[in-house]
């Protein structure tokens, strides 16, 4: 079972996300279990109350359970003189552990593997400490080892060449990184993640845990990454303690903890967990938000289509296909704004509001697809109606979180069928990050997929391959996101999109020029036209909505602290500031991109015609 679920968990971690659980110690604390017992040997006396910790984790949500054996071995347990049942308490822990995973395989277990005191011992010595701890693990039942909170490279490479004596066992390296992005003895992320040679056992993975809080990982994570070729696994600590009535209480909140996991999975990292503070609450949040994630990363851009058995008619000219087409195509400057559909059915006052943008010389109505995950009017019918009644283009997001390949498909013959042209491809937010949390993420395919599907639509055949008549005319777009942390993944995502028949391309809110310019000069000479996206910030509090709430936006220190000096003024100085902001962005970025998208705070068209003034 435990080899047969090794190699699952190993080919699992390199194509899925996963979640692994989070403290043990603090939650043995939390149930009044307190620093002068020895935790370890709880697998011994007291193997419901191990149980009952993981069993929390699992209902969490959590897909790897970690054993409760961090500080088992020789040295730390004769500190409680329970040396001579070394085996006992590790087979125990994992046992415990195994027993809550269940033996279906859904579930993987983490042995734990903790620091060693090295002084006063030999080389030969410690070596025989961790392999006899190893050997009782795996003989437990884990699936893997994990070494946590190694203190430095030097202490990582101990329990590595210690494993090359077991190849058979994989194991995961995992190291403490304190403030500063250092380890406890100040070596560089960089130092620590450097590859290993071949003289010693080869990690599975690699890891970050303890040492700091989620804001602390996640900076430690983006160097890591570029230099570590393995995935990757983060499990920060929940802030830092504090004292309170005797006790040590850990205050980062559990949706604190999601949001920063969420940004760890868009920095490309392979599993997310937590360490001290960590509780089966913050779990919760963390697979609640992850989970659909997981679902959308890990869908494959490819579509399964039936082979045509017709011929693929050729795609008509891209200048051809609208007003909004053609002036992209004769690279002339254009204009849309963006205007979020209305939680009710009454369009009212969208269509006046485009009828004013279209009176302005705007040149297409941007129309969002459940932002957020929030449930709003259909956006095709609202862009059906701005196109026939306020006589203005729109630009309709399409988002594949919501329905299924069939039902994709079927509405994009509807836009077709309605004159909506211009399709702006997204895959979508997860549903826990509205206010539905409880809604499904079906996400049959990605942004890249369906752009796939409607170029295929375009020359006259359908996902099943059969021929449609006549083939559509869509305009193919697709988002762009210059301030990603994994800016070689937004990259080949872009031209993957460009290949799939995207024509044009609009970025995420971009606050800092500087790093639009630099995102355009990785891209290097462009095949399509970009549109800049422009949000103008009302107010200091709507800045500090942006840069914590909406993922994929980042507000620069320099921004903030303009916004903040005028936030004590009037909401008028607020926006005045806010749209000087936004027009030096637009004058910074011109002359490199082919037009831009401004959005309209709360709905207020003003203020993004203030913003192109």
């Amino acid at each position: 079972m435990t080899k047969n679920n090794s190699r699952r968990f190993i080919e699992t971690l390199n194509k899925r996300l996963l979640v692994f659980d989070g403290a043990m110690g603090t939650e043995l604390y939390r149930r009044h279990i307190f620093t002068n017992r020895c935790f370890e040997e709880l697998n011994l006396s007291s193997p419901e109350l191990i149980s009952d910790v993981s069993s929390s984790y699992r209902e969490a949500g959590a897909d790897v359970l970690t054993t409760n054996t961090f500080g088992a071995n020789r040295i730390l347990l004769e500190k409680y003189g329970c040396s001579d049942r070394l085996a006992e308490i590790n087979i125990a822990g994992a046992r415990i552990a195994r027993e809550v995973a269940g033996l279906d395989g859904e579930l993987f277990v983490a042995g734990s593997v903790g620091q060693f005191p090295v002084s006063g011992y030999s080389d030969n010595e410690i070596e025989s400490f961790i392999l006899e701890q190893v050997d009782a693990l795996w003989e437990g039942g884990v699936d893997f080892i994990i070494f946590e909170t190694q203190l430095s490279r030097e202490a990582m490479q101990r329990c590595a060449a210690a494993m090359l004596k077991r190849v058979e066992i994989p194991f995961v390296l995992s190291c403490a990184v304190v403030s500063g992005n250092e380890s406890a003895v100040g070596e560089s992320v960089c130092r620590l993640f450097s590859p290993f040679g071949d003289d010693v056992g080869k990690p599975i993975a690699m890891g970050l845990n303890c040492g700091s809080g989620p804001d602390g990982l996640l900076y430690a994570a983006e160097h890591a990454i570029k230099v570590n070729p393995l995935p990757l696994i983060v499990q920060p600590n929940a802030g830092m303690p504090k004292g309170f009535d005797g006790r040590q209480i850990y205050y980062s909140s559990p949706e604190y903890a999601a949001t920063y996991a969420m940004r760890m999975v868009s920095l490309g990292v392979a599993a997310v967990g937590g360490c001290c503070g960590i509780t089966p609450e913050h779990i919760r949040e963390i697979a609640k938000m992850i989970k659909p994630l997981a679902k959308a990363r890990s869908t494959h851009s490819i579509l399964q289509v039936s082979e045509a058995e017709v011929i693929e008619k050729p795609e008509s000219p891209f200048e051809n296909r609208s007003k909004f087409a053609w002036k992209l195509a004769k690279r002339q400057w254009t204009t849309t704004v963006e205007i979020v559909p209305p939680r009710g059915y009454d369009l009212a006052s969208t269509i006046e509001k485009s009828k004013k943008l279209h009176r302005h010389g705007i040149d297409a109505i941007n129309l969002p697809d459940g932002p957020r995950a929030s449930s709003r009017i259909s956006s095709i019918a609202a862009a059906f109606r701005i196109l026939n009644e306020a006589h203005i283009e729109p630009v309709l997001h399409f988002c594949c979180r919501d329905k299924n390949l069939i039902g994709m498909q079927a509405d994009l013959l509807g836009c077709a069928a309605l004159g909506i042209k211009n399709l702006l491809f997204i895959t979508g937010d997860p549903p826990k990050l509205g206010p539905y949390p409880n809604a499904t993420g079906v996400f049959d395919t990605d942004s890249i997929g369906i752009c796939m599907l409607q170029r295929r639509l375009n020359r006259g055949v359908d996902l099943g391959g059969q021929a449609i008549e006549p083939a559509t005319n869509a305009v193919i777009g697709v988002g762009l996101d210059p301030t990603s942390l994994d800016s070689k993944r937004e990259i080949d995502r872009f031209k993957q999109k460009i290949e799939a028949g995207a024509n044009f391309a609009i970025t995420q809110p971009v606050f800092d020029y500087e790093a639009l310019l630099r995102f355009l000069d990785q891209i290097g000479e462009c095949p399509i036209p970009i549109l800049a996206g422009i949000w103008p910030l009302a107010s200091y509090r709507n800045a500090e909505f942006m840069q914590n709430e909406v993922p994929g936006v980042i507000v620069p220190d320099s921004t903030m602290k303009r916004m903040e000096t005028v936030a004590k003024k009037s909401k008028e100085e607020q926006l005045a500031v806010g749209v000087e902001i936004a027009r030096e962005m637009i004058e910074a970025v011109k002359d490199r991109v082919n037009g831009v998208q401004v959005s309209a705070p709360f709905g207020k068209i003003e203020i993004a015609l203030a913003a192109l003034e």
